[in-house]
């Protein structure tokens, strides 16, 4: 007789696609461990997560509504005017959890950054690598609102490591926590493998619009002046992958994992936004790389800053990066891998508790 695998709920947060691939190799080690995971998102992150786990229960959250600005100085207002909407959302998903807690028989949950999804009934996990959110002036009180939060969960799992060297600085650290903190080291869906080099340049862009189409217009601008063989990963997920070659460069519109896999071994360099996933990613293959942060995203700018007074990773704002810039590289010694053994069975206990 076939026994049901205990269902674990995975809800990352639709922001640009790096909470939902971050949450692939989680998902990967849930199967392996014998549990069925549920998947619950919105948006392109729900989609990216479909195309890797066709088999899988999938379930529809609530939008946040994040959107961007067009001048990065306004970012943090344009959030702080959409925050009722997010507030309605957060709403909507609390209910949400509550029915899908009882109707799936949910052993367990675990958010990527998703504020309501938890449940006092069954062990919640949130995941984030930003104890301290970083907003400028108002950073102190964006920091306690979000530790205030993560208190409501049985865990907090940071993806990074506890001590020295580490990848995220005073985002992923605080002094005195007052709930449980995991670190689980980096998360990254990729592997480092030996491959002959096709691309000198590899480009890869997400987040939310308009940016990411204002980066993309920009880039391809520059990359006009480039000498070399470019692929260029527009981050916009859709029904079908599309592939275009101009001239030296070839796009694509979205790849999966494997592709992309590949595509960074094959790469000589990476031009990228300095979001933590990538990050996580690069490191893990040992890529020399150069940033571009979001404008006005803060958590952006303060890691591209740390890389680049650490002589790691350069970087350049979107509006004054030239192809030039790109020369830079090979005066930095680029992201190291931080071999971390991460026990799954031992942090899966936690899912076990009667």
């Amino acid at each position: 007789m076939k026994t049901e695998k205990p269902k674990i709920l995975v809800a990352p947060l639709n922001w640009g696609l790096g909470h939902a691939t971050r949450c692939i190799p989680i998902v990967e080690a849930l199967l392996e461990n014998g549990f069925e995971p549920v998947i619950a998102s919105d948006g392109v992150a729900l989609h990216i997560l479909q195309k890797e786990f066709p088999h899988l229960i999938f379930l529809e959250l609530p939008s946040y509504q994040i959107e961007y600005a067009k001048n990065g100085a306004f970012f943090k207002w344009k959030l702080i005017k959409n925050s009722p909407k997010m507030m309605e959302a957060i709403y909507h998903e609390r209910q949400l959890t509550k029915k899908w807690v009882k109707e799936y028989q949910l052993v367990g949950i675990i958010s990527d950054n998703r504020l309501g999804v938890y449940s006092k009934k069954v062990p919640s996990v949130f995941i984030t690598h930003q104890l301290n959110v970083l907003t400028g002036n108002t950073s102190w009180i964006t920091s306690k609102l979000h530790q205030y939060i993560i208190k409501k969960y049985n865990e907090c799992w940071v993806p990074d490591s506890a001590e020295l060297p580490n990848l995220t600085g005073k985002l992923g650290h605080i002094k005195n926590p007052h709930f449980k903190i995991n670190y689980i080291g980096p998360l990254s869906r990729l592997n480092k493998m030996e491959l002959p080099k096709k691309y000198d340049l590899m480009v890869i862009l997400s987040g939310p619009e308009p940016q990411r189409s204002m980066l993309e217009a920009h880039l391809k601008e520059e990359l006009k002046r480039y000498i070399g063989d470019v692929i260029f990963i527009r981050g916009v997920v859709e029904s079908e992958q599309k592939t275009e070659q101009v001239a030296s460069i070839t796009f694509y519109n979205f790849m999966t994992s494997k592709q992309l896999e590949q595509t960074f071994n094959e790469s000589e360099m990476v031009l990228c936004r300095s979001g933590y996933t990538t990050v996580m990613d690069l490191a893990k293959l040992e890529k020399k790389a150069f940033f571009i942060p979001t404008p006005g995203q803060f958590e952006q700018e303060y890691l591209a800053k740390k890389y680049k007074k650490e002589g790691i990773v350069p970087y350049a704002k979107q509006d004054k990066f030239v192809i030039e810039n790109l020369y830079e590289i090979d005066l930095y010694k680029g992201l190291q891998h931080y071999n971390m053994t991460l026990d799954w069975k031992k942090l899966f206990l936690l899912f076990e508790r009667k």
